[in-house]
């Protein structure tokens, strides 16, 4: 069962919603917050998914929701009136999942909840893959790096500089990266190949 905060910063009532999402089987957090203090009840309550109900997200709105994708990233839907397209870019860049401009209609919030669901969890994906391609090209920066100072300091060929790291990780029962930023730190002296 989904766990969904509200967010509000309107004067209209929004229990509709809430009732609408309760009897879609979602399980309905508290009281909805308001924008200011979207960070602190997102570490408190730990929702699934965030629904932000507004006339037009103020700029407050979009920090709040930058300081809490950056920290902990959720699905949010906003609903506004707005259909000002740099807004909506910056909704998007400060971590909307989705925009939807012509309002909050019951019978559409299971499957725009759905979408928003799968398209965040495809972006995590995205995420993580990058994060894991940044941290192997660091890797290998600083592979190659260890190398480079190996071949300076005992007159290695490239081949023979990457066979001592390679003999120095195995015999460490260390990864490669490891030895490398070890030599790289100069946190041990480079064994020499006689």
């Amino acid at each position: 069962m989904l766990r969904v905060l509200l967010v509000t910063d309107t004067d209209k009532p929004i229990g509709d919603l809430r009732d609408a999402l309760a009897t879609l089987g979602y399980d309905m957090l508290a009281e909805p917050a308001t924008p200011q203090a979207l960070h602190r009840v997102v570490e408190r309550e730990r929702p699934d998914v965030i629904i932000i109900d507004t006339e037009s997200p103020s700029r407050d709105t979009l920090e709040q929701l930058a300081v809490m994708n950056a920290t902990a990233p959720r699905p949010v839907l906003m609903f506004s009136h707005d259909a000002n397209q740099q807004l909506i870019r910056s909704a998007v860049n400060a971590g909307v999942t989705a925009y939807l401009v012509e309002g909050l209609a019951s019978e559409r919030l299971a499957p725009i909840l759905e979408v928003a669901l799968a398209r965040f969890a495809q972006e995590a994906q995205l995420r993580e893959r990058l994060t894991q391609a940044e941290n192997e090209l660091a890797e290998r920066k600083l592979i190659d790096r260890a190398k480079r100072i190996l071949m300076e300091q005992q007159k290695l060929t490239e081949p023979a500089a990457y066979a001592a790291l390679r003999k120095r990780a195995m015999n460490q029962s260390a990864k490669l990266a490891e030895v490398a930023r070890q030599i790289v730190a100069g946190t041990q002296a480079p064994e020499r190949n006689d």
